[in-house]
């Protein structure tokens, strides 16, 4: 008789499950074919030249890039302790700070308006200076904040995180102020050049480029060394990694050294391109990189980048192609967020985390 009443729960769970299943896909179909018929409907009305489209493209690419960077952040930590660590978007604010510093202290010597060469050694440095600041960040923030907390439930870690995002805003805002520093282009940044009616700007293809590396760089030390090993025994199994001889505090310190370098790299970058750096810059980049890394599927390398490189495609093309104010891609690229974490949850190419996975 309890057998019987079980099976006839289950079925009804089941049945219920593949109902609401069914409610959401059509929900989902509807709405895709609303979306589509706004696009032809503005498309027809207003009608834009193709070379319109192309730059919007582009500086979608170059949203894209500087979200990747971010993003891989995420997606490392999240593979190795299974944690969101909210506060790199506050990592990649102070890198943007550190440069912005370097750059102020290179034109002081004069290198920005020396010979080519010199202006490229002073923006290496600027970038590398960024780069540290946030590496010195991240790894004081596992320390401190996380470090303490590892055997914690999961819950505990990400209010953690939270509060040391608000933390270095507010350290940021008490010491520097509220007023933005600004980002001072050399004469070689400036401009750009044209191909046919579209115009593309020298910081555009500089961050594109140097993205596309530094997540190259990633992808082989993950893959191809001794240490990217080692973090995928950890991501995988941290107990079994420490008997097998790995040690694991140190490979989860390099971990966030990766994972803050790329994002002080995204700040200079992201610095040069906008010309201003304040104390919340990093807040709204890193909430749209973690919706990158959610799309393209938490914890997958190339997926955070797939998703990063669309959703600054998504942003950049859909206020024109929706017909809306400039001001609301915001809205735009959280709703990506909502709509993938309805439909499809584990991201478009798929989450990556350890089979012991609570």
């Amino acid at each position: 008789m309890t057998s019987t009443i079980r099976s006839s729960t289950s079925y009804r769970v089941r049945r219920q499950a593949a109902t609401t299943r069914w409610v959401v896909r059509g929900l989902g179909l509807i709405g895709l074919a609303l979306l589509v018929w706004r696009v032809v409907t503005v498309g027809l009305a207003e009608s834009y030249p193709l070379s319109f489209w192309i730059s919007q493209a582009l500086n979608g690419l170059v949203l894209g890039g500087v979200y990747a960077l971010v993003a891989l952040g995420y997606t490392l930590v999240y593979g190795i302790l299974l944690m969101i660590n909210f506060a790199h978007g506050e990592v990649m604010m102070i890198g943007a700070f550190t440069g912005v510093f370097a750059l102020q202290f290179f034109t002081a010597l004069g290198w920005m308006s020396g010979p080519t060469t010199m202006v490229v050694l002073a923006l290496l440095l600027i970038a590398a200076a960024g780069m540290l600041g946030s590496i010195v960040t991240g790894v004081t923030l596992e320390r401190v904040a996380y470090r303490p907390l590892r055997g914690a439930p999961r819950l505990v870690p990400l209010i953690s995180a939270i509060g040391a995002s608000l933390f270095l805003q507010y350290s940021v805002l008490l010491v520097f102020g509220v007023s933005p520093r600004t980002y001072t282009r050399p004469p070689l940044l400036e401009g750009g050049f044209r191909v046919g009616d579209v115009f593309v700007p020298y910081t555009g293809v500089i961050i594109f480029v140097l993205s596309l590396l530094l997540m190259l760089a990633l992808y082989l030390i993950v893959q191809r060394t001794k240490l990217g090993k080692a973090m995928r025994a950890v991501a995988e199994d941290k107990g079994t990694a420490a008997l097998m001889g790995i040690d694991v505090d140190r490979v989860i310190v390099f971990t966030f050294i990766l994972s803050a370098a790329l994002a002080g790299a995204a700040g200079v970058m992201l610095g040069f391109h906008n010309t201003v750096v304040k104390f919340n810059s990093g807040f709204v980049p890193g909430l749209k990189a973690f919706t990158a890394a959610v799309l393209g599927g938490i914890g997958n390398i190339p997926g955070a980048m797939v998703g990063a490189l669309l959703l600054g495609l998504i942003e950049a093309i859909g206020p024109s192609a929706l017909g809306i104010p400039t001001e609301y891609k915001d809205i735009i690229a959280f709703s990506v967020l909502v709509i993938v974490l309805i439909f499809r949850p584990s991201g478009l190419l798929g989450e990556v985390v350890s089979e012991k996975k609570a």
